[in-house]
């Protein structure tokens, strides 16, 4: 056991929503060949069969309006797009021509190729050259959100390939449920209560034992009460807030305010931060729920079956049996005991490359914090795990970056 992991007594996870990796850390390949992003001559066929280029023209609203499509059958367009599909390596050639199916507007259609630049996104580019950025890590299933958490909480989606209610099915637990049956301290932060996914309401509404709100948060981190394992939802809607003035979303899915996501990240990295003795004793996983239909250009690879089907109506009829991932997403490990650069290699690495999706969130916290715990799907038994990355040197204070806001 490294220094690090012998450190450690808290994980916080935060998801934001439906961006590709390429989308906000392609840009990073330009200064760091390690990270397994754009070299500027990816394309894509339009409708007119013009090559779209990626081009570092991202804004941060107004751009992908109507959102692009990221169920199921949209997903399978973009993944499979002139290939007999399954078990086809995905081509990553169908973004352009599944973005035109919703307005049919050849130019608009082109923008799901654009990329933020690399002065774009402070927050998420410094800690990606400050920590631990993973060039491998994968949705767990080609659709849309609530089915891609539910992988976070449980290790499966018990079937389901949409956005519809699911049904648990014994023996699997969420994390939350293993860890406090494991006299284990657990918390779900959601934003407020006008602001949660589906999952707060639908999946642990009868465990209120586990839930508060993000303000809850930063008081806990402030006076060092953070439990042993946590995860923090952004805001998903522009609302009112409690003292008046108008909360924007923070989530990032589009086309919400991608800079008002950038503080929320940076908030809450601040708030471990600041805390002397929280910021040696936590690592913080910052990572995206899907990809939300914008292009990533590395082809999910399989994985083990979680020992479940997916309806036909779900998926247009395609059959789907959990054995292939969703697209890549951009996921960065934060921790003083983290060498500064770290890239964890992805399947572009043969030999080293490693493969990670949301169901390596339960597997790494059961397996820390649980120890041996057989009631877990197959699929999440066999996902990797992240906090080897933990080394035995906690680097300077100096050596860490801090985030500053007018």
């Amino acid at each position: 056991m490294s220094a690090g992991l012998d450190n450690l007594k808290h994980v916080v996870v935060l998801m934001m929503e439906n961006r590709s990796f390429d989308h906000m850390l392609g840009a990073l390949h330009a200064e760091d060949s390690r990270i397994n992003g754009l070299t500027g001559k990816e394309t894509n066929p339009d409708t007119t069969n013009e090559p779209a280029k990626v081009l570092p023209q991202a804004k941060f609203q107004g751009q992908l309006d109507p959102d692009p499509d990221h169920h199921f059958p949209a997903v399978h367009k973009q993944l499979f797009f002139g290939t007999p599909g399954p078990p086809a390596v995905p081509s990553m050639q169908g973004f352009v021509q599944s973005y035109f199916d919703q307005q049919h507007d050849v130019s608009h259609s082109r923008k799901i190729m654009f990329y933020f630049a690399t002065d774009k996104l402070p927050v998420l580019h410094t800690l990606a050259r400050n920590y631990a950025v993973f060039n491998g890590w994968f949705s767990s299933i080609p659709g849309p959100t609530v089915c891609n958490r539910a992988f976070a909480h449980y290790g499966t989606s018990f079937g389901k390939a949409s956005l519809d209610i699911f049904f648990l099915k014994e023996p699997f637990k969420s994390i939350y449920e293993r860890l406090l049956a494991a006299g284990r301290t657990t918390k779900l932060y959601y934003f407020d209560p006008s602001s949660s996914t589906q999952e707060v309401v639908n999946l642990l509404k009868n465990q209120p034992q586990i839930f508060a709100t993000y303000p809850q948060f930063l008081e806990d981190c402030k006076r060092g009460l953070l439990p042993d394992y946590c995860f923090v939802e952004p805001n998903y809607s522009d609302h009112p807030g409690e003292g008046g003035g108008e909360l924007l979303a923070s989530d990032q899915h589009p086309d919400h305010d991608v800079q008002e996501g950038e503080v929320f990240i940076a908030t809450i990295y601040n708030a471990i931060r600041q805390n002397p003795d929280l910021w040696k004793s936590t690592a913080l996983l910052i990572t995206y729920d899907e990809h939300g239909g914008i292009y990533d250009h590395v082809p999910p690879p399989a994985c083990i079956p979680d020992g479940f089907h997916a309806s036909l109506d779900d998926t247009n009829g395609v059959p789907f049996d959990f054995d292939r991932l969703g697209v890549r997403v951009p996921t960065i490990l934060v921790s003083p005991w983290i060498a500064k650069r770290t890239v964890v290699p992805g399947p572009e690495d043969p030999v080293k490359g490693r493969v990670f999706e949301h169901a390596s969130i339960p597997a790494t916290i059961t397996q820390h914090f649980i120890g041996e715990y057989d009631a877990r799907t197959v699929r999440e038994k066999a996902a990797q795990t992240f906090l080897d990355l933990l080394t035995d040197t906690m680097r300077p204070d100096e050596d860490c970056p801090h985030f500053e806001f007018d």
